[in-house]
């Protein structure tokens, strides 16, 4: 999650700082007061701006561009192809992929997020209930999936937990900021009483799951945060820590459009299912069930 100060979020929106502390005041700003300092959240910010936005009457709200984004799965990849939706898929982290949907660029939004604190079965389901502009949206299961480290083969390092990537110096890669995979990372070191600073972190951080075992297959990273899938699609090790929900957001009448019913029926299809299995550290058992309507 990409914090800015109070300096720079007067910046980004173009506000004088004695502006912004009395939207602060009103409870009229996303923000988060740490240490005795007002931080802003960049996400949240340009859903607040998003929701904000005026239109002359008669203007329709433009349409969502036809594209999925959000966070990188291999399932929901091959299930995009093959089941015909006509749905191109965004890759870009589950905070950033929920932002452009709350913002209505794209017609829906695959996520998987962490709390630092409480449970992480609800938080996608949190994300919903207090995100803006997503009052005419619903959350659909696609599945729940494996987490953990993904290691060389054989897992030459011995790592177990986040606290062994610290105590052995193992070269973590990364994925940035708002990926859900980060944001796990992040709770497991919080839990740990770990600050990122202990972990040594491999630069630049890779865009999707596929590149994190791309690099340490290359021999530049010893480990990182992806699913089981992305291990066993690439020959490596694997560690379990997490069972995640993995949903999609969307609205409700684009539920209701061909698009998304026909990947939302595929997903319930002997076909998914038997892909998932072959893939391993999924289960599709709540495949397009309704987890989160207004």
């Amino acid at each position: 999650m990409e914090l800015l100060t109070t300096d720079e979020a007067s910046q980004y929106l173009r506000l004088k700082e004695r502006k912004l502390y009395e939207l602060v005041s009103q409870g009229a700003v996303p923000c988060t007061k740490v240490t005795g300092r007002w931080l802003f959240p960049k996400a949240e910010l340009d859903r607040w701006l998003a929701q904000s936005l005026a239109r002359p009457d008669g203007l329709a709200v433009p349409e969502p561009m036809p594209i999925v984004g959000g966070s990188h799965d291999p399932l929901l990849e091959w299930a995009l192809r093959e089941s015909g939706a006509g749905l191109a898929t965004l890759p870009e982290g589950s905070e950033a992929g929920l932002a452009r949907f709350a913002a209505r660029e794209i017609v829906a939004a695959a996520i998987h997020l962490h709390a630092i604190e409480g449970p992480d079965e609800d938080a996608n389901l949190a994300a919903m209930r207090a995100g803006p502009n997503l009052d005419d949206a619903v959350l659909i299961g696609f599945a729940r999936r494996e987490q953990g480290l993904v290691v060389g083969a054989g897992n030459p390092h011995g790592l177990a937990s986040v606290e062994d990537i610290a105590r052995r110096r193992a070269r973590c890669a990364q994925r940035p900021k708002g990926a859900g995979a980060q944001l796990l990372l992040l709770a497991l070191l919080h839990r740990a009483k770990l600050g990122l600073d202990r972990l040594a972190c491999v630069d630049p951080p890779c865009p999707t799951g596929n590149d994190i075992a791309q690099a340490i297959r290359a021999g530049r990273a010893d480990c990182g945060i992806a699913t089981r899938s992305v291990a066993n699609a690439a020959g490596l090790g694997f560690v379990p820590l997490v069972w995640e929900r993995f949903d999609l957001a969307m609205r409700q009448r684009d539920y209701f459009r061909r698009p998304l019913q026909v990947l939302v029926e595929f997903a319930r299809s002997p076909a998914f299912a038997q892909r998932a299995s072959e893939l391993g550290g999924y289960d599709v058992g709540e495949a397009g069930r309704v987890r989160f309507a207004p």
